[in-house]
């Protein structure tokens, strides 16, 4: 599994908004400056965060971004899931997959259906909140 830059970047902005929203909204062009990160490119991925309800977007004057929901709220595993589509390990376990006609026999679906488990597990654990900043000397995050 790789994950891409959309998945990454998805996870950057939301990491930035809640350290820095406040009560309010930021914009997109502060949090590009900050991950330097393209603002047109996190345009297209702010857009599905809106449209999934992950984030709020307010135009005009004092407009920018925030998060709907509370950042212990946001799953990794449910923004890496929108933006990528799949997390899955082969293509007979997407969440759409037609059956397989050779699962009952085939030897390696075991071992993708573990993996599968291992790394949707994993990343359920993990939320916004957790990949916040822990202390505020100098502590920076890459993803």
């Amino acid at each position: 599994m790789m994950v891409s830059t959309r998945g990454r970047y998805a996870l950057r902005v939301l990491i930035d908004l809640a350290e820095n929203q406040r009560d309010g909204f930021v914009t997109l062009k502060e949090v590009a400056a900050r991950q330097e990160i393209s603002e047109k490119y996190l345009e297209s991925i702010v857009k599905e965060l809106v449209r999934a309800e992950v984030l709020e977007g307010l135009r005009g004057k004092g407009g920018g971004y925030r998060l709907a929901r509370a950042p212990e709220d946001v799953s990794v595993l449910d923004v890496l899931k929108l933006m990528e589509g799949t997390l899955a390990p082969v293509a007979c376990l997407e969440e759409r997959a037609k059956p397989c006609s050779r699962a009952m026999s085939c030897r390696t679906l075991t071992l993708w259906e573990g993996l599968n488990k291992v790394v949707t597990d994993y990343l359920r654990n993990f939320t916004v909140r957790d990949l916040m900043r822990k202390d505020t000397d100098g502590f920076d995050y890459v993803i």
